[in-house]
């Protein structure tokens, strides 16, 4: 049993040194993402797992009206499947407790990173596609994977992860491409499909003039 007016987001955000140099575009896109999703129908919960080579989960289940502003620090390498595995596997695990009253009946991940995985040590691609397979078929999850500075599109594939929820991005374009996010994400609650436009994945790619 779930209730229909409720809604789950999952971020999964790198914050790995390398995004120091789009620090505040990533807080002000993350900002963005969850602005979006105030306009859509029901009650949203967010849960917001940050890593480099460790993972952080910095809250779970939160009611979005009281999320905290977000700082990023960034620091560290990038263990992106560690990262990954470990909010599929939490994040199940958790919703599976709750009581019919608060289950979601629409659970979105999104995953957002700029660099290629070189820091995990407990999941391996092949089982973090196991999970996403699971999370989706089974449980009916939408996974968006956001990827700079890589060819997102196969690491996403890779990953399970369907191509009309992937997005490559230009770096400099980290607060363009996490507002597209949250747009897309509003958009598929109210329509029931969840794809990224021609016009949003040209203004992850495209520097401002």
């Amino acid at each position: 049993m779930t209730t229909p007016a409720r809604r789950h987001i999952i971020v999964v955000l790198d914050r790995s040194g390398s995004m120091n140099r789009v620090r505040e575009d990533t807080e002000g896109g993350l900002n963005a993402l969850l602005d979006e999703q105030r306009q859509a129908p029901g009650i949203t919960t967010v849960t917001l797992v940050q890593f480099d080579e460790e993972v952080e989960t910095v809250y779970a289940g939160r009611p979005l009206g009281e999320v905290p502003e977000f700082i990023l620090r960034p620091r560290g390498m990038t263990a992106l499947l560690d990262a990954i595995g470990t909010a599929v596997l939490q994040e199940g695990q958790r919703i599976a407790t709750l009581p019919p009253a608060e289950t979601p009946s629409e659970t979105t991940l999104v995953i957002l990173t700029d660099g290629k995985d070189n820091r995990s040590t407990r999941f391996d691609a092949g089982l973090v596609r196991y999970l996403i397979n699971g999370a989706q078929k089974n449980d009916g999850w939408t996974v968006l994977f956001l990827g700079a500075n890589q060819d997102a599109f196969t690491v996403g594939g890779t990953l399970g992860i369907p191509s009309a929820t992937t997005m490559s991005f230009d770096a400099s374009q980290t607060q363009a491409t996490l507002t597209a996010a949250g747009t897309m994400v509003r958009r598929g609650t109210q329509t029931g499909e969840f794809v990224f436009t021609d016009e949003e994945r040209g203004a992850a790619v495209n520097r401002p003039k």
